[in-house]
């Protein structure tokens, strides 16, 4: 299996790390417009890989080098700084976006490439890039929500006491401020939510959700102000959809790609079931009537700034 990754800044890097770790890829090609950068992060990668996995990792500044990749990650782009939202970054990444797919396109087997999409505002930019790619649906992939929901487990597995592996919490909708906690679906073991906080007399009011919803949709803000910028929860996302796809493992990850038609045509995070082929089925989770009536403006809005920028 061959990688490409488009873009090595800290995001790509962290990517390429954690992709070389799962042992699921023989070659890393790393793309960047700055030859020296790309050379630079694979001589470091290629050094920490003889402590692993034996991976051949190669740097190029041209789009030939990424021939033969099956699956292409685009991680370039502008990063959001402290104070900005993901929204801020709409115009910039979306020439980005604009200037990649159709370089990509020409020097991939477009019948069964897959299209990682990584860089934000993420869902508006799966849509552009399958828009400009052409290519089916299914094969353009946005890691979505996967981040939101492992935020969500995390703050949940910290508040019950329990292993994440055990808990099941889905965050639906734009990866962004308008993301929406699916409370009405979590589980822990198999017990229902409720039932777990029964059993456990555990209290968590609607004051204590409401809490953690916030945090989980500011969680990128917290890490951004501490250190700048957040890249090791994107890069193990990456590398567990990456995983997913080149074992057909057929998971349910929360991911991100277009679906409808026409003005109803929209990309939002949905529990999907992922395999080799890329997406195989998008599931329907059971939502309250107000968790419904969330995911449908959160949809609005992703489909309004995609619109504003074609």
């Amino acid at each position: 299996m061959k990688v490409a990754i488009i873009g090595v800044g800290t995001v790509g890097s962290a990517v390429a790390t954690a992709i070389k770790n799962t042992g699921c890829v023989h070659e890393i090609v790393l793309y960047d417009r700055d030859g020296l950068r790309a050379r630079a992060a694979a001589e470091d990668l290629d050094h920490a890989a003889s402590f692993g996995f034996d991976v051949k990792i190669t740097a190029v500044s041209n789009y030939r080098g990424i021939r033969g990749s099956e699956i292409v990650i685009i991680a370039a782009g502008a990063n959001q700084k402290p104070g900005e939202s993901r929204m801020d970054l709409l115009n910039k990444n979306a020439a980005v976006i604009r200037d990649i797919i159709p370089h990509v396109i020409a020097n991939v087997d477009t019948k069964t490439v897959k299209i990682m999409i990584l860089t934000n505002p993420l869902d508006v930019m799966v849509m552009l890039a399958q828009k400009l790619s052409k290519i089916s649906s299914s094969r353009v992939i946005g890691t979505g929500a996967m981040l939101d929901s492992a935020r969500l487990r995390t703050i949940l597995s910290r508040q019950f006491g329990v292993s994440t592996q055990s808990i099941n919490a889905y965050v639906l909708g734009e990866h962004g401020d308008s993301s929406v906690v699916d409370w009405t679906s979590v589980t822990v073991g198999a017990l229902s939510l409720d039932e777990f906080c029964r059993q456990t007399k555990i209290s968590l009011p609607a004051t204590t959700r409401n809490t953690i919803t916030h945090r989980v949709r500011n969680a990128a803000y917290e890490i951004i102000r501490g250190r700048g910028a957040t890249w090791d929860g994107i890069g193990a996302a990456a590398a567990d959809l990456l995983r997913c796809i080149v074992n057909d493992e057929r998971r349910i990850l929360t991911v991100c790609c277009v679906s409808g038609n026409g003005a109803d045509m929209v990309a939002m995070s949905l529990p999907r079931i992922v395999g080799a082929s890329g997406i195989v089925a998008t599931l329907r989770p059971k939502l309250s009537a107000s968790e419904s009536a969330a995911l449908r403006r959160s949809g609005k809005i992703i489909r309004k700034n995609y619109d504003s920028i074609i």
